[in-house]
């Protein structure tokens, strides 16, 4: 019987910690020969690699489910670590060699791995590398070293961890490929399978990294120009001479703006990911716990010197980019209140004006009003004396002449009185409103 959880489980545990120890180095025992190659994946169908390396098990007899994101597989001749990553995907072919077998790239580990199922490998090489894994017995370090030309290209090395191994190793393509020697002293298996690994991560890392540098001098002469444009601007903004001319400078700083917002987001995600892979390839480097060789550059050495300088690049134009997108931002508000500044001393202006016209016309008012009073006074007297003069028997003494007068004013208080309860009740009408 399965024991019953004292405790709910979160649904990720077990998986993340599967994933925590899913990918550890392979054990390595010198002599071996070991290729590696990433393909980079923008343009690659999700899955399509994983469907080649099953086609790879059943070419070879070894039905496979390649479903997950990494897998070993032991092919007889060679073992093959295949993993998936954000950008890439890695091949790391393993091939046991006899003693003086394979020496000095006689041969790879690609050797035996068919060669029209490599041709087919999805994506876009990015990296690739021959590792030699010799032991002191069969290589000696002396010999190696007495063999380096004080005229030839620039080679690295370095004794690591710490002096169980040397490595050396120029970081140059040779018919394609970049190639390690590492010569074992004292490793232990798992040792040189680390070692081997932190090897690969190191190559593969640093040309991740350079991704980011064309991508800079791309960004410099934009921000160059940028920069060009942005002072003008600024110079037509000190010399706007009207609202028109304000507008016109704000509908350049807005397309402006655009142009390098939209740099800043085609490029934000490759200067992050170089400072990423930068770091991971310095974490690799301390990891190989390094001893000088003397009359070589250690590996530290030489990427401080080579890489470092481009990362700094990138680093540099993503500030400048960043920098650029902010001034932009804050001139574009600083114009955009000076416009709003300008139309709102406009709208003022327009509100005194209807103010003005409004007062005329409350004066007109009034003054139809009075003509208003005397016109309806004038045709009610003449009422009056019309009724008058029909009844002027019954009103004597009084004639209707006399009545009439004596009629206008009464007739013209309560006009003018009838009017003004008038503009009253409209004028708490719009009050209500």
């Amino acid at each position: 019987m399965t024991p019953t959880p004292l405790f709910a489980e979160h649904d990720l545990r077990q998986t993340l910690n599967d994933e925590f120890h899913a990918r550890p180095p392979v054990p390595l025992e010198s002599p071996q020969l070991i290729s590696y190659l990433a393909f980079h994946q923008q343009d690659v169908a999700a899955g399509e690699a994983q469907r080649h390396l099953a086609e790879l098990g059943e070419r070879l007899g070894r039905p496979l489910d390649a479903g997950g994101p990494h897998c070993l597989l032991d092919f007889g001749a060679f073992q093959l670590k295949w993993e998936l990553h954000n950008e890439f995907t890695s091949y790391t072919f393993i091939r046991p060699v006899a003693r003086g077998e394979g020496l000095q790239g006689s041969t790879t580990a690609l050797a035996v791995v068919p060669q029209d199922w490599l041709r087919g490998i999805p994506g876009r090489l990015m990296v690739a590398t021959h590792v030699e894994l010799r032991s002191a017995a069969e290589v000696d370090p002396d010999e190696v070293m007495a063999q380096l030309s004080p005229t030839g290209r620039q080679m690295v090395g370095a004794m690591v961890a710490d002096g169980a191994a040397w490595v050396f190793t120029d970081f140059l393509f040779e018919d394609g490929f970049s190639r390690f020697l590492v010569i074992d002293v004292s490793l232990t298996r798992r040792q040189a399978g680390r070692t081997v690994q932190r090897l690969v991560e190191i190559e593969t890392y640093r040309l991740m990294a350079l991704l980011a540098f064309p991508v800079a001098k791309d960004v410099g002469r934009l921000l160059g120009r940028a920069e060009s444009d942005l002072a003008r601007l600024m110079d037509r903004t000190g010399s706007a001479r009207s609202p028109e001319d304000e507008r016109g400078v704000l509908a350049d700083l807005s397309a402006l703006a655009a142009e390098v917002e939209h740099s800043v987001a085609r490029t934000t995600f490759r200067f992050g990911a170089a400072r990423a892979y930068h770091s991971l390839v310095m974490q690799r480097i301390e990891e190989l716990r390094e001893r000088r060789i003397t009359g070589l550059p250690t590996f530290h050495e030489f990427m401080e010197r080579r890489l470092l300088p481009a990362m700094n690049t990138c680093q540099t134009m993503a500030r400048r980019q960043e920098d650029l997108s902010g001034r932009v931002a804050r001139n574009s508000q600083l114009l955009r209140t000076r416009v709003e500044v300008e139309l709102e001393r406009q709208n003022q202006e327009l509100l005194a004006q209807m103010n003005r016209r409004a007062k005329l016309q409350l004066h007109l008012q009034e003054t139809v009003e009075g003509l208003s009073v005397v016109a309806i006074t004038y045709y009610a007297s003449q009422l009056v004396q019309y009724m008058a003069k029909g009844v002027k028997h019954a009103i004597e003494p009084l004639t209707p002449e006399g009545l009439t007068a004596a009629a206008i004013p009464v007739i013209a208080g309560i006009v003018a009185l009838g009017l003004h309860r008038m503009r009253k009740q409209l004028a708490a009408a719009d009050a209500g409103h």
